[in-house]
């Protein structure tokens, strides 16, 4: 993955928070749950996820829809919904930071296709949900990779390499290696997507040491899961600091 900017736990009035960075988009992710919930979402043998994709500017519209619909899917299979039945678990999603005017569109505030903005988001909502200490059952990576004309496939691909490609994939994996996300837009061949599956799973598996770098509760990280670990080994120390007056 790309070097990302990642603060935990910041909002005060939400259960749990983060802020991340990737791709030249930032998203701000507040948590809350599990709640309580209205008669008519309330599941008997689950809790309800609501996702909830605001954009920079203006109210949000069909791309946003297609986020929330994408990213709840996700998470329905990552949280373990069967712990808090009758109850409401809302993530909300505040895109604050968007890439140069030269990969957006000439409407302020919108991205061209939703796939490049998923990671960061995906990526944001798995924060919040371990700040909030939402239980899970695996956490996960999310990589976009480009297919350039000539059948290259290039991961985290710069704005000029999204603009001159023929399609672009999302790929999210668990920390298992288990394929929980393949969202793709464009012209692609077979061959392709097994090409964009086998470097979003390297990606996935990679065993490199992580890069990071701490201030506070700001991580900043080349590895995504060495930076989960440092992040929450981080935030579990500041959150047991009360206890050193006991001592």
């Amino acid at each position: 993955m790309t070097l990302s900017d990642a603060t935990l736990s910041h909002l005060h009035r939400a259960d749990g928070s983060a802020t991340y960075s990737q791709n030249g988009y930032s998203i701000i992710g507040a948590v809350n749950g599990p709640i309580e919930v209205g008669r008519r979402d309330e599941l008997p043998e689950e809790a309800t996820v609501d996702v909830i994709v605001r954009p920079v500017v203006g109210v949000g519209g069909t791309k946003e829809r297609h986020l929330e619909s994408i990213i709840h899917s996700t998470l329905q299979h990552v949280i373990l919904i069967q712990n808090h039945p009758r109850t409401l678990i809302q993530v909300t999603l505040q895109v604050i930071k968007m890439p140069d005017s030269g990969t957006v569109n000439s409407k302020k505030g919108q991205f061209l296709s939703p796939l490049q903005i998923l990671p960061a988001l995906l990526q944001t909502s798995l924060l919040a949900l371990l700040s909030a200490s939402i239980p899970l059952s695996t956490t996960f990576t999310t990589s976009l990779v480009a297919v350039a004309h000539g059948g290259t496939p290039i991961i985290n691909p710069s704005p000029q390499d999204l603009q001159h490609a023929k399609s672009t994939h999302v790929v999210t994996f668990s920390a298992n290696g288990d394929l929980l996300v393949a969202e793709s837009l464009g012209e692609f061949t077979v061959g392709d997507w097994e090409l964009v599956f086998e470097m979003g799973l390297h990606a996935a598996r990679s065993e490199s040491e992580s890069r990071t770098e701490t201030d506070g509760d700001v991580m900043m990280v080349d590895d995504v899961y060495g930076g989960l670990r440092a992040l929450m080994r981080n935030k579990i120390e500041k959150d047991q600091k009360w206890k050193e007056g006991l001592r």
